[in-house]
């Protein structure tokens, strides 16, 4: 499948204005009625127009530079409704005004029938445990719901709307202008066909009213920051007995005092006293729930072999996020910090002493080689 930016000719960082006129001129260019119904002039021209509604969509385009193809594939958000791309024709209206679309024969969509509602989005912050294990989470969400008094018509109980006299409830009207046909939505109607005049008192003639609604929502084990989470038929209702639009839920993972996480890996710094360093040992490292060798308490043991400098890397394998995907496990990289001792006792400070008269350069192979370093440096510098 084609890059939708190489579709368009245009460069990942094209703002809105150079999308739209790639569009325009490319749209123009292979539009089938322009090209005698030619089939690869169709497919160009169908080709163009998807890669337009991803790019032109801000949420699309997002997940799209995130993900590629997978991320809009399937779950295209805002507006398109099923996992489908923007009807074509509406599209080529949006960029070209209604005039070329009567021209082009595209009468766009018909403003009087059922309408799908908005598609919502909604940020939800989880924690690095929730995101490790998975969770179920209860989330309250502002909606447009149909009135239920007037089941959505608008008008008052024992009425009902009636047919608008101007577009004879098509919603749209037309107009001669020269050589063109030009259509557009009935301005005393809005496009609906029909008309209020007894309305509501409740939806006040919209037919939907506003209200919260709580929904359970499952976070699934080994999401990450950025996450997006799709929930069919949640979003605000449709018009006039269309669907529901789709409610999304955008992921982000509050950042923990304990671990950073790369893709899969957890990383953690755990300080080292400097004789467990010296010698080796065991030390106890943090862990998320649900480790094999994790305690009640989340702790894992760690061997920290003899003569480890600060920034060694101890790496336990499968104990890092689990995979969205797959059941691939990360791992836990453990990053060793060495602790210089302070505030020493009169016997630890001559034990100190002590051990520094009796270490030399097989205890201490760094710092003799950079002794050696500095002195060749200064003899180059001072000629000697």
């Amino acid at each position: 499948m084609r890059d939708y930016y190489d579709i368009l000719g245009v460069a990942r960082g094209a703002d809105d204005a150079a999308l739209k006129a790639s569009f325009r001129k490319l749209a123009m260019e292979h539009h089938p009625d322009r090209n005698g119904g030619c089939g690869e002039a169709e497919g160009r021209f169908k080709e163009i127009n998807e890669a337009y509604s991803v790019l032109s969509d801000p949420q699309k385009r997002a997940a799209y530079d995130r993900f590629g193809h997978a991320g809009v594939n399937g779950a295209n958000g805002g507006g398109g409704g099923n996992g489908q791309f923007h009807d074509v024709n509406d599209i080529f209206n949006e960029v070209f005004g209604d005039v070329f679309g009567d021209m082009f024969g595209g009468r766009g969509r018909q403003r009087g029938g059922p309408a799908r509602g908005q598609d919502l989005r909604y940020d939800l912050e989880i924690t690095l445990e929730q995101a490790y294990a998975g969770s179920e989470v209860e989330i309250t969400v502002p909606a447009s719901i149909t009135c239920e008094t007037c089941e959505g018509s608008g008008a008052k109980p024992g009425t009902s709307p009636t047919v608008c006299g101007s577009c004879g409830g098509a919603g749209r009207v037309r107009a001669s202008q020269g050589f063109f046909s030009i259509e557009r939505a009935c301005p005393r109607c809005g496009g609906s066909g029909q008309l209020v005049l007894d309305p509501c008192e409740d939806c006040h003639g919209h037919g939907q009213v506003r209200k919260e609604r709580v929904l359970q929502v499952r976070i699934p084990a080994g999401v990450d920051d950025g996450a997006r989470i799709r929930l069919a038929g949640e979003g605000d209702a449709g018009a006039r007995g269309g669907s529901r639009g789709d409610l999304y839920i955008f992921l982000s993972v509050k950042p923990h005092e304990l671990f950073d996480r790369d893709g899969l890996d957890l990383l953690c710094t755990v300080p080292v006293p400097m004789y467990v360093a010296a010698l080796g040992g065991d030390i106890e490292a943090p862990c998320l729930m649900g480790g094999e060798n994790c305690d009640g308490e989340c702790r894992i043991e760690v061997k920290v072999p003899e003569g480890s400098q600060t920034g060694r890397t101890v790496r336990l394998k499968g104990k890092g996020m689990p995979s969205l995907r797959s059941r691939e496990r990360g791992d836990l990289v453990v990053e060793l910090f060495v602790e210089t001792p302070s505030k020493l006792s009169a016997r630890q400070k001559e034990l100190m002493r002590e051990l520094a008269e009796l270490s030399g350069e097989q205890q201490h192979p760094k710092s003799a080689n950079f002794i050696g370093k500095a002195k060749r440096f200064w003899e180059d510098v001072t000629g000697a």
